[in-house]
């Protein structure tokens, strides 16, 4: 296959260094092992975009920032919407993406934010356009999808849990998240419950639940560290709920490189993710588990997905639950926990998935898709706890 794959038009892949953002790890494994895999791939990103792929496309485009900061002002901007930048960049790259497939270049172009391209597919009507979806469906951006349906739009979720507030899109398949489970891997240490601390891992917000992860940690007197990117929308937040605890036992170490965040994997209890939304995917849980560290998580978005209560972990409830999950932890296996993400999540599962997707719905793309009902739409389950539309959309892109 000759496919055409964008992330952002203005975040070059890799991103710089100490910018925590998930979708971009997903797309350049994702491009790599396609290309590693005998396909030919052509990834359209800015200026400073390098990824072992065929070939990379820049269309004379240059990155927006370079650093977490930079990321922070700009994509938090209480007028996101309104800044032109954004959509006329994407929508540039992808218009270059789509003439070029349509001149038989690409046999398929895919895109991994479907509003950087949804609203050009009606256009391209020969062209088969797939959207891999990283974030929460709600209701305005099934609004949008539905306003601009085409039959050669396929969707792929990262998880069943993200298709429930958007069930008639076209999906073709889920697809899990995959993890580098060569690089996270177990250190041959203690059993489950022998090791010395707890551990958070994720962005410092009030979706993560990093308060509720405190307060667990000072009902059972246990240490907890905290590692994750803390942005200036959060200050608040972290001010509130997370600061005033901080001692010997409750530490905020930062937003950890990949080879030091392993090491703490390797070494905790558990990774508590007590999430407050509808979480689409948690890479930190597969991480955790390829490093053989159990989960405790709550029973929200993909968790049941990724989590198979009693053998990689317990899936919980609310903090009280998540308590008296600590004192179980001896019955798991670092063993089970490392075999369940290297089966399921692992960056070769994950790109195999994606390549018999991709064949089927090239082998499909003739045949006309069905009507498209009237989509539903999501409960307002984050909107109300967020008062600008600009922070729902951070919310989903430093997810």
């Amino acid at each position: 296959m000759k496919i055409a794959m964008m992330l952002r038009s203005f975040l070059e892949v890799p991103v710089p260094s100490g910018i925590a953002y998930s979708p971009a790890t997903i797309a350049q494994t994702l491009a790599e092992g396609l290309q590693a895999s005998g396909h030919e791939v052509t990834f359209f990103g800015p200026e400073g975009t390098e990824l072992k792929v065929a070939k990379v496309e820049t269309c004379g485009m240059r990155p927006f920032f370079s650093t977490q900061k930079e990321f922070d002002e700009q994509v938090s901007a209480t007028d996101l919407f309104s800044d032109y930048r954004f959509a006329v960049n994407d929508l540039a790259m992808a218009r270059h993406m789509l003439s070029r497939a349509k001149d038989g270049e690409y046999d398929l172009v895919v895109f991994h934010h479907f509003e950087s391209g949804v609203s050009l597919a009606p256009l391209f009507p020969t062209v088969p356009i797939v959207f891999i979806l990283h974030d929460y469906m709600d209701e305005e951006r099934v609004r949008m999808v539905g306003s601009n349906h085409s039959k050669n739009q396929h969707f792929i979720s990262i998880s069943d849990s993200q298709r429930q507030f958007a069930p008639d899109l076209n999906f073709a398949a889920t697809v899990y998240n995959g993890v580098d489970t060569t690089l996270y891997t177990p250190n041959g240490g203690p059993a489950v419950g022998e090791d010395e601390y707890l551990l958070f891992s994720g962005r410092i917000s009030q979706e993560k639940g990093v308060k509720e992860a405190v307060q667990v940690a000072i009902q059972t007197n246990q240490r907890l560290l905290i590692a994750g990117n803390l942005s200036k929308q959060d200050y608040w937040y972290f001010d509130e709920h997370v600061k005033p605890y901080l001692d010997d036992k409750i530490l905020f170490l930062g937003m950890l490189g990949k080879e030091q965040l392993v090491k703490y994997y390797q070494r905790a209890k558990a990774l508590l993710v007590p999430i407050q939304w509808e979480e689409p995917f948690g890479l930190t849980m597969a991480e955790a588990n390829s490093c053989g560290t159990p989960v405790i998580a709550f029973r929200r978005g993909s968790v049941p997905e990724v989590i198979t209560d009693g053998k990689n972990g317990y899936i919980v409830s609310n903090s009280a639950e998540m308590i008296l999950a600590l004192d179980k932890l001896s019955g798991l296996n670092r063993k089970d926990c490392r075999s369940h993400a290297v089966d399921n999540f692992s960056i070769p599962r994950m790109v195999q998935d994606y390549i018999r997707t991709f064949e089927t719905i090239l082998a499909s793309n003739q045949t006309p898709a069905k009507p498209l009902k009237q989509l539903k739409t999501a409960p307002k389950k984050i909107g109300k706890n967020i008062s600008k539309i600009s922070k729902r959309i951070w919310h989903d892109m430093s997810q």
